[in-house]
């Protein structure tokens, strides 16, 4: 086949769409960065997992307590989560994203933290996150955090 200039051209312009929309997806950028931050959670790695936030004082965190900025929002993660039994390990399930504009979007999850009895047990919750699509890619700047009531241990009947 030759490939005129013009040929070219137009076999270009009919491939960038895709590729754009490839690279460009809100909800598979956000969803990474969300998979990102479970797996530095889950090394150990608060610092890591901080990055999942924009580095900014204008960032809030509302859970038990509000926290607002970076530094103390990082703070509060450390304080909560000292040691890797407190930690767990992190899964996130029920992920949804919606973008808003091209710079805002949201999304929606469940977190599990899988902790034995000494960590604190098993705990579950709700999120709405809202993200900033920034150059070093999409970063938390609000997170409304829910924690839903401990089950119960079954217990066994006499």
């Amino acid at each position: 086949m030759n490939l005129t200039p013009r040929r070219l051209i137009l076999a270009l312009t009919l491939c960038l769409p895709l590729t754009a929309a490839a690279q460009t997806n809100p909800a598979e950028a956000i969803f990474a960065a969300l998979n990102r931050s479970a797996a530095d959670w889950n090394r150990g790695d608060l610092d890591a997992f901080a990055t999942s936030y924009k580095n900014s004082p204008d960032i809030l965190f509302i859970g038990h307590k509000i926290s607002r900025g970076y530094t103390q929002m990082l703070a509060t993660y450390k304080a909560a989560y000292p040691t890797p039994e407190k930690r767990g390990t992190l899964t996130f399930t029920q992920l949804e994203a919606q973008p808003l504009d091209a710079h805002f979007a949201t999304a929606t999850g469940h977190f599990h933290l899988d902790r034995t009895p000494a960590g604190g047990g098993n705990a579950d919750g709700y999120f709405l996150l809202v993200l900033e699509n920034t150059p070093a890619g999409w970063k938390i700047v609000r997170d409304d955090s829910t924690s839903l009531p401990p089950t119960p241990a079954p217990t066994s009947a006499p």
